[in-house]
C-alpha cells in the first residue's frame, strides 16, 4: 500500500470491501484476505489455479500451507455436508434473455440462501447494492492462455463493493459500462457461443458478484467441470428437439461447450444429464428444430426477476 503523510493509504474501494465483510454474517477474516487476494490479483490467482502461470507450483504450495495456518476450522454442520472446494466457488449457468436480466435491475434486492437455484453449502445469496455500477474486465482465464479466445473484456463485475474495487485497482484492465453496454456485450458473447456464468465465491461476502462469459477452452471452470470437479451448475433447463425436423448438420454439435451432443445416422442425440441448457445451440440451430426445456431434476432456473418481486429491498 502507499504511505500517504506518515500513514498508510487504504483505497477507498478496499475500506467499503473490509465494511461490507465485517457486516456479512458468518464472514471470517481469513476469507476477507482470500477475497482480497482474489480481487486484488485475479490474473496471478485463476493463472495458478489453471497451472498456466509460471510460478503456479510455488504460489500453490504457499497457499496451501497459509491454508493450513490461518482457516478456521469447518463447522460440524459443514463438515457433514462434506464441503469442498467447489463448493466455494461455483458458476451457475444462465442463458441469455435471464443474464440480460441480471445485469439490468433497477432496483437493490437481498435474496439469502437460493438452495434450490444454488445447491450448494456456501456461496449462494444475491446481495445486490448498486446494481447498475457495472465494470468490464478483461478475462483472467483468457488473459492466462498462450491464444486466448478473444476479445478479452468480458468479464462483467455487478454491483458494490465488487465493481467500485475492480475498477479501482485494475484501472488499465477495465472500464466502467452503462447496463445496455453489458447487455450489448453478453449478446455479443452469445453470438460466438460462449457461455454466460452467474458467479459465486465464498471470499466474496459468499454472494453473486460477477457475470463471466466462458469458453471451454478458456475457462478454468469449465476445463474444472470437465474433469469431473462440480464447480458449475446447469441453468435448470436441457436442450430438446423436434422429432423428424433435424436434418443432420451437425452445427449445433459444433457449437456445444459442453459436449452434451453427437451425430447418431444423421441426427442429432442429446445427453441430458450432461447438457447444462446454456441455449448456444438453440441459437446456433439454422433449421429452429432446437428449445430449451424445463427439466425438473435440475437445478431451478435463476428468474432473478421473479426472485425480486418477492425479496427483501436493501
Amino acid at each position: 500500500m502507499k504511505k500517504n503523510k506518515g500513514s498508510f493509504f487504504i483505497k477507498y474501494s478496499t475500506k467499503a470491501f473490509m465494511k461490507e465483510g465485517k457486516r456479512t454474517p458468518g464472514y471470517t477474516f481469513f476469507e476477507w484476505i482470500h477475497g482480497y487476494v482474489y480481487a486484488k490479483w485475479p490474473y496471478l490467482y485463476i493463472g495458478v489455479g489453471t497451472g498456466e502461470h509460471r510460478l503456479a507450483r510455488f504460489f500453490s504450495f504457499l497457499w496451501r500451507a497459509i491454508s493450513k495456518i490461518f482457516q478456521p476450522v469447518l463447522t460440524n454442520k459443514q463438515k457433514s455436508k462434506g464441503v469442498t472446494f467447489a463448493d466455494t466457488y461455483h458458476g451457475k449457468v444462465v442463458p441469455l434473455e435471464e443474464a440480460s436480466h441480471l445485469v439490468t435491475l433497477n432496483q437493490e434486492v437481498s435474496i439469502k440462501d437460493l438452495e434450490q437455484i444454488i445447491p450448494y453449502a456456501k456461496a449462494r445469496d444475491i446481495v445486490l447494492k448498486n446494481p447498475d455500477h457495472i465494470v468490464v474486465l478483461d478475462c483472467p482465464c483468457r488473459a492466462s492462455r498462450s491464444e486466448p479466445c478473444q476479445p478479452l473484456d468480458v468479464c462483467l463485475i455487478i454491483g458494490e463493493p465488487f465493481a467500485s474495487f475492480v475498477a479501482e485497482h485494475h484501472p488499465q484492465r477495465s472500464r466502467w459500462i452503462t447496463q445496455n453496454e453489458a447487455v450489448e456485450i453478453l449478446q455479443a458473447e452469445h453470438q460466438r457461443g460462449h457461455v454466460h456464468h452467474a458467479f459465486f465465491k465464498d471470499a466474496m461476502l459468499g454472494r453473486f458478484y460477477a457475470i463471466c462469459n466462458c469458453c471451454s477452452c478458456c475457462c478454468g471452470a469449465m476445463q474444472a467441470w470437465q474433469n469431473g470437479i462440480p464447480m458449475l451448475i446447469s441453468s435448470g433447463y436441457v436442450s430438446r428437439i423436434n422429432p423428424g425436423r433435424c436434418i443432420g448438420c451437425g452445427t449445433c454439435v459444433e457449437n456445444c461447450q459442453f459436449k452434451a451432443m453427437h451425430l447418431e445416422n444423421d441426427q442429432i442425440v442429446i445427453k441430458e444429464e450432461i447438457c447444462m441448457g446454456c441455449g448456444v445451440c438453440v441459437s446456433k440451430c439454422e433449421t429452429g428444430v432446437l428449445f430449451l426445456e424445463r427439466e425438473v431434476s435440475k437445478a431451478e432456473p435463476l428468474k432473478i426477476q421473479e426472485l425480486t418481486a418477492n425479496s427483501t429491498r436493501i
